[in-house]
């Protein structure tokens, strides 16, 4: 329709049976099949339009089950390899072959690891490459960015926007070859992001190549001791896990065999304890929440048992604390009022402000209201949740005696900010059903909470 000869249209068809499959599940005959036909495609668009890609070898289903860089990256050379042995098997020469393809990874908010991502997957298909006799010039992956949804948030959906800036930005600082950003705001509603969302997606990348000129450097990391080390680390694990992958048959003998999806729950599991205990935070959800921000909650989708040649599981690192939020904000539409927990300050403000902050954004994050009061004396506590906020000093002199007041103001559950060590027993003896600090597990202690406070969920 443009007038452009075959000889001058480029891009990429995306196709990727091996992504489908795992994104959306499908029995190993028909993705067999799938691939097949992929092949044949390829074939022809090689022959009529050469500058147009086919294939996709895909990880982000690997990312969005939570695996880690390496896997992420094994997981795309392994689909690669299959795409790559199935064109040549059909009579497609190896440097062919290489150009139908392309690579497509996550890029997230962490700078560094995204640099050193693209930067070890470029190495990485270099050597597949090598190892498949292509020409020295024919080794080059082209490399496809796609900024995480795993990462992604639906409450204060604003922060995705630096989420997604620091993305891009590393992506091409990494030298990625495209690089596609989401609207901040596709979490909130998935069928039509805002028009100011796609804008804001679009001018990120249009205001990192134009203005900032970040396309004009090669390798703009290349030299950085930091990034040459995480890259070449990052490169090594990746293709440690290649080979298991290729040793247990190929990525879709391992993925209906279960292997994928054991590799990916057991480090979803590990990063989901780092996000519980904020080790990992999450600004706007786990940190600095508005509590204030009210947004519907998607349908729930039920994820079962991930055996056999079902779907890789889909996840979001915010997932527990939005779930509790959506709770609490439900139990507000439906009440009226939202789930509350009283902060009762011991001493000056200079001794309880630092505690009572930490209590106000803890609690916050799971969707409770916090109110302050420096004392019990014509405050109603009955059937309510009580936190005691304080120095340790302030605590020797005054926790117990406060404790037992709100105690027999009928406080349902009562917590202290902070563990004196030398007082826990005494105060628990005296009522204090829990003690929340630095490292506690939030979505534990706030789900209790939200029991407590008599929300449905």
């Amino acid at each position: 329709r443009r007038g452009h000869g075959a000889a001058e249209a480029a891009g990429c068809l995306g196709v990727d049976p091996i992504g489908a499959s795992m994104r959306d599940g499908g029995t190993a005959n028909d993705t067999q099949t799938a691939i097949g036909e992929a092949v044949a495609l390829a074939r022809r668009v090689a022959d009529t339009v050469p500058r147009v890609r086919t294939l996709v070898a895909d990880a982000t289903p690997w990312h969005d089950a939570g695996a880690s860089d390496a896997d992420e990256l094994a997981g795309a050379l392994a689909a690669g390899v299959v795409y790559l042995r199935r064109l040549t098997d059909a009579g497609v020469d190896v440097e062919t072959a290489l150009r139908q393809l392309e690579l497509r990874v996550a890029a997230t908010s962490d700078q560094f690891s995204t640099i050193a991502k693209m930067r070890a997957l470029r190495v990485l298909w270099h050597r597949v490459a090598e190892v498949a006799g292509a020409a020295p010039g024919d080794r080059g992956a082209r490399i496809h960015a796609v900024t995480s949804q795993a990462m992604t948030t639906r409450y204060d959906p604003w922060v995705n926007m630096l989420r997604t800036t620091v993305a891009c930005f590393a992506a091409g600082v990494g030298g990625a070859d495209a690089v596609t950003v989401h609207p901040y705001d596709h979490l909130v509603d998935p069928a039509a992001p805002s028009e100011l969302g796609r804008r804001m997606a679009r001018n990120t990348q249009a205001v990192l190549l134009d203005e900032t000129n970040l396309g004009r450097v090669i390798d703009p990391a290349g030299g950085s001791w930091y990034v040459e080390h995480l890259t070449q680390a990052l490169a090594d694990s990746a293709w440690a896990a290649f080979q298991q992958i290729e040793a247990a048959g190929g990525v879709l003998s391992a993925f209906e065999s279960g292997w994928v999806h054991a590799r990916v729950d057991a480090t979803w599991a590990r990063r989901q304890a780092d996000v519980a205990t904020r080790k990992v935070a999450i600004t706007g959800v786990s940190e600095f929440p508005n509590i204030d921000d009210d947004i519907p909650a998607p349908p729930a989708v039920a994820v079962g048992e991930h055996r056999g040649h079902g779907p890789l599981p889909r996840h979001r690192y915010a997932e527990g604390f939005e779930a509790l939020r959506a709770a609490a904000d439900a139990h507000r539409r439906r009440t009226g009022s939202r789930p509350e927990v009283v902060l009762l300050g011991l001493g000056t403000p200079a001794d309880s402000t630092a505690r009572a902050t930490f209590a106000k954004n803890l609690f916050e994050a799971g969707g409770l209201a916090t109110v302050l009061v420096d004392s019990v004396d014509g405050v109603d506590l009955s059937g309510r949740l009580v936190c005691l906020c304080s120095s340790d000093t302030r605590y020797a002199e005054s926790a117990l005696e406060a404790v037992r007041a709100a105690t027999q103001a009928g406080a349902a559950r009562v917590y202290l900010a902070g563990r004196p060590p030398d007082l826990t027993e005494a105060l628990q003896q005296a009522g204090v059903d829990e003690f929340i600090a630095l490292g506690v597990d939030a979505l534990d202690v706030l789900s209790r909470a939200l029991t407590h406070a008599g929300v449905e969920r």
